[in-house]
């Protein structure tokens, strides 16, 4: 090979030598076993390697720019240009390629064969080096886009879970409750099934928060969503609804059956306690519940309503019970309580 072309295949001794497989390499031992290489030209949009094919050869890109992408239409991946290298990984694991290498302008690579390559390693030191090199930068790239995915992924998973989570109890909020009422309405109507409402509202919160303070009533609030959670059965959707209100979508259930969970769960706050922040003897929780059962042609604001009005007798009875209200397809109204 004669500087500065080559007269084999066209190649100069300088574009070899700013490949970054050969860098720091002396070249001269190499000079006839690199005329053995076979130079490609490719034009724009022309594809060097596909997807999923057998490779046994190492390319060494002279000059132009090759697209590394994971399909045809998506956007690049990588964008390689003079003196770097394409097909390292497959060539050296032997699986097949995982993306493809198109021409993003006119290029050139020079093509070195499993037979040149085995040779050139076996000779050089400095050449295994330096693919080596090659190989640790190729995975340090593809890992820190992984990384950039994962955060990606991660900030919009933290995105979607802020937009439906309640920041003080950790249970789902009204925004996805609401979502996943509509959603039970439907299926009950598809189905025929029956479907319940519980609204579940603290005592005398309001005085609860004026006696005692904003953190105190927040420590009411935790504990009532603590046990709530905990009592919660599979399939019952549970999530905070106001500021002082909890609601609990019960698939499959009827008034009675809502009655007898409203209950449960009743009994199982006011066993509850929350401690105080001046040492007394913990105060016992109590709530009142509300009970409503889906009629035929129900939306969720007509279920809502008398599942809130439920609610508002169960408080001016006298607050800790569970009040249910039934309903009939014609309008009509009875209510009951325990």
């Amino acid at each position: 090979m004669s500087d500065p072309t080559n007269d084999s295949n066209g190649v100069t001794k300088r574009e070899l030598a700013s490949s970054v497989l050969l860098k720091e390499v002396d070249l001269e031992p190499f000079l006839e076993l690199l005329q053995g290489g076979e130079l490609r030209s490719l034009e724009e949009g022309e594809v060097l390697m596909e997807v999923r094919e057998s490779n046994r050869t190492l390319y060494l890109i002279l000059s132009g720019r090759l697209t590394i992408q994971l399909q045809p239409e998506l956007n690049p991946i990588a964008v390689l240009g003079p003196g770097d290298v394409v097909g390292e990984l497959s060539f050296i694991d032997g699986q097949l390629t995982t993306a493809y290498a198109v021409a993003g302008v006119s290029t050139r690579v020079l093509a070195l064969d499993e037979e040149i390559m085995t040779s050139l390693l076996e000779t050089s030191p400095d050449i295994a080096r330096n693919l080596l090199f090659v190989l640790a930068r190729r995975v340090r790239h593809l890992t820190n886009q992984e990384l950039r995915r994962e955060h990606a992924n991660y900030a919009v998973r933290q995105y979607a879970q802020d937009v439906i989570i309640d920041s003080l109890t950790g249970l789902y909020n009204r925004r996805w409750l609401d979502s996943m009422l509509v959603r039970e309405l439907n299926r009950s109507d598809r189905d025929g099934r029956p479907l319940s409402l519980l609204l579940i509202g603290i005592d005398d919160f309001k005085q609860q928060t004026e006696n005692e303070g904003r953190l105190a009533g927040e420590s009411v609030l935790n504990a009532i969503a603590a046990v709530l959670q905990a009592t919660t059965r599979p399939g019952e959707m549970l999530a905070r609804y106001g500021k002082d209100e909890f609601m609990t979508v019960l698939p499959d259930t009827d008034t009675a059956t809502g009655q007898e969970i409203g209950e449960r769960l009743r009994q199982a706050i006011h066993q509850a306690q929350v401690p105080t922040s001046e040492g007394d003897s913990p105060a016992p929780l109590t709530v009142s519940i509300g009970v409503a059962e889906r009629i035929a042609g129900d939306q969720a604001e007509a279920l809502i309503s008398a599942v809130d009005g439920a609610l508002y007798d169960a408080r001016e009875a006298g607050g800790n019970q569970v009040c249910q209200v039934s309903r009939s397809s014609n309008g009509n109204s009875s209510k009951g309580k325990s």
